[in-house]
């Protein structure tokens, strides 16, 4: 098993075929990674794979507005979901967009001196919080889909994240080293600054619904339907009772980080995939080979394993989204 990955060893990715091969080929010229691990992960899982995918292609890399400022959306949802690895990463695509100093910023800890930069990154952080006032935006009003979607795709990637893969970005944690990071971000330039074709991963999906008011008339739209309609059939992996404990306690979450003793979140050696879900969905970071292998049966796969988390991840995506206050289809 490669050391990116915790509890799964996904498919070598040169041996991959159909879609999640096609997905791959787009990853590589979209996003300036090759087969990124992130999305490797979810290749146990293909049905997961290209809706994960396009959602974020859609929003972060194609979608309206600053690269930055999505950029900067997506870190401060990341810090807000403790996902060290994804924090990492958009630090480096922040060097990639040429925002040096903004990425040294952050990475040592502090408020971006622009005020719109730093409006922008406590709006990404602040949509942790179900129900929250997102408005005003600090973006145009006819960029919010993008945005919104950059959030939501990042809510869901960090729980997958967190959830499957170490914290190591780069090997060692050289990303930790400022010449590093300047390097790296370097090196993906000619593709971050590259303009992405609108709605090109959506040929990639299997007759996606149009998607929520919020992103009508986008290509976040039907991305974000697509993964909407993908993420939640892992619950049935799990029977009745399990699955309504997940939504009774998703349901009242407030966008807190859960305490040490995880209130509302069972034993594991009583119901382990229960416990598995509502981790992936408040708490990933504290998924532990002993929740994993308390749920483990032989007919329990990686692919199965992915489907779990990803359900539980996108309830958490599900509880912000479906919590938002504002007529938003009414003011793009």
């Amino acid at each position: 098993m490669s050391t990116a990955f915790r509890f799964t060893d996904p498919p070598a990715p040169r041996a991959a075929t159909g879609r999640v091969a096609e997905v791959y080929a787009q990853l590589a010229h979209d996003f300036g990674i090759d087969k990124a691990a992130t999305f490797v992960v979810l290749s146990s899982a293909p049905e997961l794979l290209a809706p994960a995918w396009a959602l974020m292609r859609e929003s972060l890399i194609a979608g309206a507005g600053s690269r930055t400022g999505k950029e900067l959306t997506a870190y401060g949802v990341s810090r807000a979901n403790r996902c060290p690895f994804c924090v990492s990463a958009h630090t480096v695509l922040l060097h990639a967009t040429g925002d040096h100093a903004l990425a040294e910023q952050l990475a040592r800890g502090e408020r971006p001196e622009n005020d719109v930069h730093a409006r922008v990154l406590h709006w990404g952080e602040h949509t942790r919080v179900p129900g929250a006032d997102l408005h005003p935006y600090p973006f145009p009003r006819e960029h919010a889909p993008a945005y919104l979607g950059t959030a939501f795709a990042f809510h869901f990637i960090n729980r997958i994240v967190s959830a499957l893969l170490t914290e190591r970005l780069l090997p060692g944690n050289a990303q930790r080293l400022r010449p590093v990071r300047s390097l790296a971000g370097r090196s993906l330039a000619g593709t971050v600054r590259r303009t992405a074709v609108r709605g090109a991963s959506l040929p990639l999906l299997d007759a996606p619904p149009p998607g929520p008011s919020w992103a009508a008339g986008t290509a976040v739209g039907p991305a974000y339907g697509a993964l909407r309609e993908a993420a939640p059939a892992g619950g049935g992996l799990l029977d009745a009772d399990d699955q309504a404990l997940v939504r009774r306690t998703v349901g009242g979450w407030d966008g807190s980080h859960p305490p040490l003793d995880l209130p509302g979140v069972p034993d594991r050696r009583e119901r382990p995939g229960a416990r598995l879900a509502l981790l992936a969905a408040l708490a990933p970071y504290r998924i532990t080979d002993a929740d994993v292998t308390a749920w483990r049966r032989p007919e329990h796969t990686d692919h199965r394993l992915v489907r779990l988390v990803a359900y539980g991840a996108f309830a958490a995506v599900d509880r912000i989204e479906s919590a938002l206050t504002l007529p938003i289809a009414r003011e793009i």
